[in-house]
């Protein structure tokens, strides 16, 4: 992995000499040329060092997402420079012929000058919008409320309210009070079902643990249940030893029971109200290789009547249309997160578009196939890049009818 970052990095760097290009058509002061290249150079050193001391041995996030932030902030947006200065010099290349002398020359050069403004205009706003995403973005948490139909509701179970949350990934938060405001907008939607589906930490149940007592005081009248995602069973961590990492998930449930949670793993649980039923499902993660498949639906809804209205959490929305829509259990709303929405993306009411939706068909919202739902949280915190840009941490409230 570092040798394709150094890759990449050096081949950015090469490319730096013909972004420079639009800095020299835009102003000839030799003091800011000087500083563009010390500054570059600076930027690429720091870079390098810390892709370099980075271990994977690492528990604390915080140098990960530093990688992440100087990359997206300082190197990828020149990118637009370099695209506006291609095409640019394509269409002065096509059009060479047809130019004339005198005048058509300095035509050329004003075109160039506003191209490479125009350029350097469009890197400046994606380094500032990467730059709001780290420090107002991924506290942006927003209530999407969502009425559903679900076949086979109980009467007493019209109106009933669930609250998802996904993906918090505690470890990445290194100031757990700033959460606050969301933990508030959580029990202000007066929930009576509270879902967490998957991803409570980055690799380590030890993330969590400054988390507590904040999640202990999110309210629900039927209870919070949660389930694990990809990332709860630490497998991309480096442990001590064999024992250190059995014990990881084992500590992981231990501490969501002392924040009020309880974990679902391959199971079912029972919400009665007036003598009638709605039935909960939890399967551990299940995801499209190389991710696990720990999931078993066949066992987690085990003596459920197919009639029966049900809610299954699954943290990987690929479960849906690889297993669960045609599964006979009739699983009629499957909640999940995972893919974040890649925190980077556009997501307006008529709009919806992220670099995820190449890898995950179904990466937000709500989708209908079969007669059964999939609903995907855009989740609540982040991973890597340490902030959200276009996609914010989502809170969703079911209504149930």
């Amino acid at each position: 992995m570092q040798k394709t970052i150094l890759f990449v990095s050096g081949l950015l760097f090469a490319l730096e000499f013909y972004v420079y290009q639009a800095v020299k058509t835009v102003t000839s002061n030799t003091a800011f040329r000087v500083s563009y290249w010390v500054i570059t150079i600076l930027i690429y050193t720091f870079f390098i060092y810390e892709v370099l001391s980075t271990k994977k041995s690492d528990r604390s996030a915080q140098r990960i997402q530093i990688v992440a932030s100087v990359f997206l902030i300082f190197i990828l947006p020149k990118l637009f420079i370099l695209i506006f200065l291609l095409l640019e010099d394509f269409t002065r290349f096509i059009g060479y012929g047809l130019q004339k002398l005198g005048d058509g020359q300095q035509h050329l050069a004003d075109r160039r000058s506003f191209i490479s403004l125009a350029g350097i205009g469009a890197a400046a706003a994606l380094s500032l919008l990467f730059a709001d995403g780290i420090i107002f973005g991924k506290y942006r948490h927003r209530a999407r409320r969502v009425k559903l139909k679900i076949a086979g509701l109980p009467e007493a179970f019209r109106g009933y309210r669930v609250l998802q949350i996904s993906d918090v990934h505690s470890g990445s938060f290194l100031h757990p009070e700033k959460l606050q405001h969301a933990i508030d907008l959580i029990n202000e939607q007066d929930a009576d079902l509270i879902l967490f589906t998957g991803d409570m930490v980055n690799n380590y149940a030890e993330e969590f643990v400054p988390f507590v007592n904040l999640f202990k005081s999110i309210r629900s009248r039927d209870g919070k249940f949660s389930v694990l995602g990809n990332h709860d069973y630490g497998e991309y961590g480096t442990w001590n030893s064999v024992t250190e990492k059995e014990r990881n998930v084992p500590n992981l449930i231990e501490l969501q029971k002392q924040a009020g949670f309880k974990m679902l793993r391959n199971s079912h649980h029972i919400i009665e109200r007036n003598g009638e039923k709605l039935y909960l499902i939890g399967v551990e993660n299940w995801g499209e290789k190389p991710f696990p498949q720990y999931g078993d639906l066949d066992k987690a809804a085990a003596g459920i009547p197919a009639e029966a209205a049900k809610i299954l959490m699954s943290h990987d929305p690929t479960h849906f249309d690889a297993i669960v829509k045609n599964h006979p259990s009739n699983v009629q709303l499957t909640m999940s997160g995972h893919t974040h929405g890649m925190q980077f993306g556009i997501d307006l009411k008529n709009v919806r578009w992220s670099p995820v939706q190449y890898r995950y068909k179904k990466w937000a919202d709500l989708y209908e196939s079969q007669g059964k739902y999939l609903y995907v949280n855009r989740g609540f915190g982040v991973i890597g890049y340490p902030g959200r840009v276009g996609i914010n941490p989502e809170i969703t409230v079911f209504e149930l009818s």
